[in-house]
């Protein structure tokens, strides 16, 4: 697997992935998550231009489809996982794992926060898996709280949401 910053043209098939990536929601009476419309190409264009954007090949090959993708912010001095989604035909395959791995290690940072859905099985209890912790509500940094209140905003906590966090590890 190749993890890197993808290209322009690889944008529009992030997009498609994303979608693909949603429709496992439909199962767990989520239809509203699956049918969430993914970042608009400018969104992912300024990602991918930042350096903040990375997408999982399965080879460095001409044509190489994206089988999955990362962004991530810097937010209150942390790499902040915006979104990460991978294809439901290449699950279970360590792809996500990679991604977050790679965000760490491109952000530099101390930490990787992360918001997520509480029940979901492919979010929170994988994430708590890759050894993110729940925080707490006065644990939240005011860049998480602001996320949480747009999160609010756009209908997220319908459902149950966490926050959570990576302390990052050293490079060897």
């Amino acid at each position: 697997m190749i993890i890197r910053v993808p290209d322009p043209t690889d944008l529009p098939a992030l997009r498609a992935l994303e979608r693909a990536a949603g429709e496992p929601f439909r199962a767990l009476g989520m239809a509203r998550i699956a049918d969430d419309e993914p970042p608009p190409l400018d969104v992912l264009a300024q990602y991918q231009r930042a350096g903040r954007a990375l997408a999982a090949y399965d080879g460095a090959g001409a044509g190489e489809v994206p089988r999955g993708y990362l962004l991530w912010d810097p937010v209150d001095g942390c790499c902040h996982v915006e979104q990460v989604s991978v294809h439901p035909e290449r699950a279970r395959r360590g792809i996500g794992r990679a991604l977050i791995d790679r965000a760490e290690r491109d952000g530099a940072l101390p930490a990787l926060t992360l918001t997520t859905f509480a029940d979901v099985p492919w979010n929170a209890p994988y994430y708590a898996r890759l050894g993110f912790r729940r925080l707490a509500d006065a644990a939240l940094t005011p860049g998480l709280r602001a996320i949480r209140v747009h999160e609010a905003e756009l209908g997220l906590d319908r459902w149950p949401r966490v926050c959570m966090r990576r302390e990052a590890v050293a490079p060897a």
